[in-house]
């Protein structure tokens, strides 16, 4: 397979992983992007975006990140705490007053942002096109009970974490999420990531490749426990992510649409310390909080030991690519990961559509990871 892109020479061992990868049949059709600095070092793509059409993997073929998008939206919010428009230690209801009702008004927008906030699913049995409708999926969680004492550890917001904060986004701005986004992010930072689309040609996206394996069997797990309440409430296959109704809907979680470089420029501004290009866009004050642990333990949803800062996870275990430090990431369904390291000023991304059955910690992102950060090593 014919590998594209570029790669300076210090990272070709880089280049020579990805390969392989493509090779092998390990991927199918993936990107891989690292900024050094203000420099992206690393921006390779290759292998094929459709496998019924044998569409190749072009330079701006966008995919799903799923998860991933958390990050982003965690960018959005705080891009709105460093403007003074959003304090991260106030109350999701001095934003959203009906959110809160049900024993909710004591929620911390920091504790939506850390998986603590207790509201990590739909009491009510929904389907994936009632959380299209944002504002009616926003409300039914205004409605509802927290399943947990707020703050008193995490239980990943597979899905509510977009909506969540999205209508925070929505309430402060006047905004939908995808647009703020758009308008205050992507566009300056001139990163080609959506969250929602309705302006491409269906070519541009990738179709993804379902793992061959579940990473649990969910069918002897009690239907009626926060993991199955969460993780398959409402629950949908891969084959989904290039329909046109889910490109459009903005779900802040888990359907933004990029590529490597357009994630590893987004998270550069973290990375770089709040400026890409010389542009400022967030102080260091503000990129402090994201280190803020919020919860540092087995997450109730994910079933793993998990920190969690403010919108993206810290260090652990459960991803050893991802080194100590003054260093944030997170992880999509399948295996997309971001990293941005303000230790070294590095900003790390992988998209693909080959995915892995891991919700979190998936062989593959750890061994590009290992590969950058091993090249980083022998640079100094």
């Amino acid at each position: 397979m014919t590998v594209s892109g570029t790669c300076v020479s210090a990272f070709e061992p880089v280049r020579d992983l990805f390969a392989a990868k493509l090779e092998s049949g390990d991927e199918v059709g993936a990107c891989l992007a690292v900024v050094s600095g203000d420099d992206m070092v690393v921006d390779l793509w290759g292998g094929t975006a459709d496998v019924p059409s044998g569409r190749v993997w072009e330079r701006d073929t966008l995919a799903n990140t799923y998860s991933l998008t958390k990050t982003m939206t965690a960018l959005a919010v705080l891009l709105l705490a460093d403007r003074g428009e959003v304090d991260l230690d106030a109350p999701v209801a001095r934003y959203w007053p009906e959110f809160g009702a049900a024993g909710k008004q004591n929620v911390l927008v920091r504790q939506v942002l850390g998986h603590t906030s207790g509201v990590a699913g739909w009491d009510a049995n929904i389907s994936l096109s009632d959380i299209y409708s944002h504002e009616e999926a926003a409300a039914l969680l205004a409605a509802q009970e927290p399943w947990w004492t707020p703050g008193a550890g995490s239980g990943y917001h597979v899905l509510t974490f977009g909506t969540l904060l999205g209508e925070v986004v929505r309430r402060v701005t006047g905004s939908s999420l995808g647009r703020f986004f758009a308008e205050e992010l992507a566009g300056p930072l001139g990163a080609d990531y959506r969250i929602g689309v309705t302006d491409e040609a269906p070519e541009r996206f990738a179709s993804m490749v379902a793992p061959s394996s579940a990473a649990a069997d969910y069918s002897s797990i009690p239907p009626d426990s926060l993991i199955c309440r969460t993780l398959l409430n409402p629950a949908f296959a891969p084959s989904i992510v290039t329909d046109p109704d889910f490109l459009a809907a903005e779900i802040g979680a888990a359907n933004g649409q990029g590529n490597a470089r357009s994630v590893a420029r987004l998270a550069s501004l973290v990375s770089g310390g709040g400026a890409v290009g010389g542009r400022a866009a967030l102080s260091r004050t503000t990129l402090e909080r994201i280190f803020d642990v919020q919860a540092d333990g087995v997450d109730r949803v994910l079933g793993v030991p998990v920190s969690f800062g403010l919108g993206w996870a810290l260090p652990g275990a459960v991803m050893p690519g991802v080194p100590e430090g003054r260093v944030c990431w997170w992880t999509g369904f399948g295996g997309s990961v971001v990293v941005a390291d303000l230790d070294r000023d590095l900003a790390v991304a992988y998209v693909m559509n080959k995915m892995s059955p891991e919700l979190v910690g998936a062989a593959k992102p750890n061994e590009y990871l290992a590969a950058v950060y091993d090249c980083v090593g022998r640079g100094r």
